[in-house]
């Protein structure tokens, strides 16, 4: 029953602002599958909990795939990975399209410091300055340990590593990607 001491305009713009707030916290916008990713960061440059939640979500996924084996030009979890046919496999259970190779997924996203990489992100490798792109890996964790990844690599199948304290990955570790945030 309506209280009559506030106008009918109140109680209707009430419960619409409750009904679209209860609409978006169920679905998020443009999801294909339910867990895409929000683009919102909060004004100091930090993630909103939506898209935090979603990079926790996307390394969650990645991390079931540990032990799988490598599969020249591989993609799916079946027959096994190479490292972008891991890194598009996981990134499309995201609603996230990369393009088929390391040396072409580095031109997807946005590009972000090495040093501010994120959970979600990707990371690549090239082996001088003057060679293109051979190989990605997605961002796990960046802490004071250093970048973990977990990456498909042609000698161990799906792994996870710290790439900066590897003297094979750390010399050749070249640009990152952010996938996920502005698309």
């Amino acid at each position: 029953m309506i209280n009559r001491n506030y106008p009918t305009s109140y109680f209707i713009a009430a419960v619409l602002t409750l009904a679209l707030a209860s609409c978006e916290a169920l679905t998020p916008l443009g999801s294909t599958s339910g867990r895409a990713p929000s683009t919102t960061t909060t004004k100091d440059g930090n993630l909103s909990a939506t898209e935090a939640r979603t990079r926790s979500q996307i390394v969650t996924e990645a991390r079931q795939y540990i032990g799988s084996p490598y599969k020249y030009a591989g993609r799916d979890p079946r027959s096994g990975f190479d490292c972008s046919g891991f890194t598009r496999y996981i990134m499309s259970e995201f609603g996230v399209q990369l393009s088929a190779s390391s040396s072409t997924q580095v031109a997807n996203g946005r590009p972000r410091g090495i040093d501010e990489v994120q959970p979600g992100d990707l990371v690549f490798f090239r082996r001088s300055s003057r060679e293109n792109i051979f190989h990605v890996a997605l961002v796990v964790k960046n802490d004071r340990d250093g970048i973990q990844v977990i990456h498909s690599t042609s000698s161990r199948g799906v792994v996870l590593d710290n790439i900066t304290k590897s003297t094979y990955w750390a010399p050749k570790l070249s640009e990152a990607r952010n996938v996920l945030s502005g698309r």
